[in-house]
């Protein structure tokens, strides 16, 4: 094959290389990080001593209070001595206690809903009853009075409706076949890329910014996506307590876009530089003639008894 198909095929090969870097990427966390119950609650759990969740889960407590008392119409009246003891609760190791039992529930009855066939059609529900026994024992632990005649009443709260529940499933078994090949593939690609073209070390160089590239447009990706999640909402109280959810979720995600922009940078510039070294001197170049040991440059020396002088006629 000539040199300029060559090229251009490698050119065309490190391109779809440098596109499914971050998609292969995007596709892994949600395959084996987000949708892993294990680290979706360790992610989860710092955010329990958070001012802003503290506070949100504050407000929900005491809209939950109220309402389940029926003193809508005394809510001005007893809305500060509820709010102070629901702001109280969030700072003790009951409620870390509640919001870890809670999301590993809530985390684990979905992924059961949308890994399962069997489910059918149905929203996904959760029981309530096991998040409720957490919190009394630990609120027991504390010795807190009458803790222990705390009900623990059986409530089913929908989580996820039908609807999205079938959606979530198709999804996320297409994300588990493109976080499983898409990788392979951009390193596939890479390599063919590299070895198809007639200056490697270019090659090398365009590869190593082509997912730099990758991982810079992931970062964006990222950062946009927080500013539609965040502009989504309906009300703005809410909205430090949503991003503070949003940043820890997208923590490894963040980490690995970043470590690829600066390993492609690094591998382009290492390629780069390897370019522009000084070649050694005294190293003949492929294929010419090896000259003597100790010949240098000039003419050839004489023989003795000869002379390099034309003898005249």
């Amino acid at each position: 094959m000539s040199p300029r198909p060559r090229n251009l095929l490698s050119a065309v090969l490190i391109v779809l290389a440098a596109l499914l870097v971050p998609c292969g990427t995007l596709a892994a966390w949600v395959a084996y990080d987000l949708a892993d119950t294990g680290r979706y609650t360790a992610a989860m759990a710092p955010l329990a001593a958070d001012p802003d969740v503290r506070e949100a889960v504050a407000d929900a407590l005491e809209d939950g209070i109220v309402r389940e008392a029926g003193a809508g119409a005394l809510r001005g009246a007893m809305g500060p001595f509820v709010r102070d003891a629901a702001r109280s609760f969030t700072r003790t190791e009951a409620f870390r206690a509640g919001w870890d039992t809670a999301n590993r529930t809530v985390h684990g009855a979905v992924l059961r809903a949308v890994r399962t066939e069997a489910a059918g059609d149905r929203p996904v529900t959760v029981d309530l009853a096991v998040v409720t026994a957490r919190v009394r024992d630990e609120l027991a632990r504390e010795r807190m009075p009458f803790a222990h005649r705390i009900p623990v009443r059986h409530a089913e709260v929908t989580v996820l409706p039908t609807a999205e529940t079938d959606r979530l499933r198709r999804g996320l078994r297409v994300l588990d076949v493109a976080a499983r090949w898409l990788p392979c593939a951009a390193v596939v690609f890479a390599v063919a890329g590299i070895v198809t073209a007639t200056c490697r070390r270019r090659a090398v160089t365009a590869t190593g910014l082509g997912t730099a590239l990758g991982g810079a447009l992931l970062v964006l990706a990222v950062a946009a996506g927080r500013r539609l999640t965040l502009a989504g909402l309906s009300g703005p109280s809410h909205r430090p307590a949503a991003a503070a959810v949003y940043d820890a979720l997208t923590a490894t995600l963040r980490t690995a876009s970043w470590l690829l922009a600066v390993l492609g940078l690094a591998v382009a510039l290492a390629s780069w530089l390897t370019g522009r070294l000084p070649r050694r001197r005294g190293v003949p170049a492929a294929g010419g003639p090896v000259p003597p040991p100790g010949a240098g440059p000039g003419p050839a020396p004489s023989t003795p008894g000869t002379s390099s002088t034309p003898l005249p006629p």
